[in-house]
């Protein structure tokens, strides 16, 4: 699945709250170890999720696959730091079958 939106990084759920005052649709969030706890509230209108850990078997992929939400797991931010990608747009896209991968536009 393919997505494209604003990335968000979410640390905290005062960022989750922000998100659900501004409203998520067309966000990509990028997560480090959240779970669907977190995410919960905005989770069904998201375009995406980026989480740094976790696969394919984690309750987070899990439950974005039930809401037909593209997720990538245990993604590497190489050479990057967070802060210099929230608020930028962004590309998930399916890549070798079984992969995907994040595209940072600007």
């Amino acid at each position: 699945m393919r997505a494209e939106g604003e990335l968000r990084v979410v640390r905290s759920p005062k960022d989750v709250i922000e998100l659900w005052k501004e409203g998520a649709e067309r966000k990509i969030v990028l997560v480090e170890d959240a779970g669907v706890t977190t995410l919960g509230p905005i989770l069904p209108k998201l375009a995406g999720v980026v989480c740094t850990s976790g696969g394919a078997g984690s309750h987070l992929a899990i439950v974005s696959r039930e809401f037909s939400i593209p997720a990538l797991m245990g993604t590497r931010i190489d050479g990057l730091r967070l802060d210099e990608i929230d608020r930028k747009r962004a590309i998930i896209r399916p890549y070798d079958g079984s992969r995907g991968e994040l595209l940072i536009l600007d």
